[in-house]
């Protein structure tokens, strides 16, 4: 019986596996075993993280705006400014409140004026 000789495919398969695994350390880069399960984790956890950052961004975005509404002494909590905001129909996101907040605290007391009224 002849030698049958086997396609690229599987090759082309490992070299993409170790291609994503490049940076891995040890053998999750080099053995195409390990740098499989190394892959499919990998994957997981950036699928998992992707929600958990936006949750991670609101807790920072609330706490800033929170930090700043009671350094005015305007409201005394970030859920007043927020149920204020919402009452006026002042539509401003928590992002755009935050660098508000950090970036020029004057405009966020004349928004919390605006509002107040």
């Amino acid at each position: 019986m002849t030698r049958v000789r086997r396609g690229y495919i599987a090759r082309r398969r490992r070299t993409k596996i170790r291609l994503f695994a490049s940076t891995f350390i040890g053998a999750h880069s080099r053995l195409t075993r390990t740098a499989t399960q190394q892959k499919m984790r990998a994957l997981v956890s950036s699928h998992r993280d992707r929600g958990r950052q936006k949750r991670d961004f609101r807790r920072l975005w609330i706490t800033r705006i929170n930090a700043a509404a009671r350094e005015n002494i305007v409201f005394y909590s970030y859920s007043k400014f927020m149920h204020n905001l919402y009452k006026k129909q002042l539509l401003l996101n928590r992002k755009i409140l935050a660098q508000i907040a950090i970036s020029n605290k004057n405009c966020l007391y004349m928004i919390s004026n605006k509002i107040s009224k």
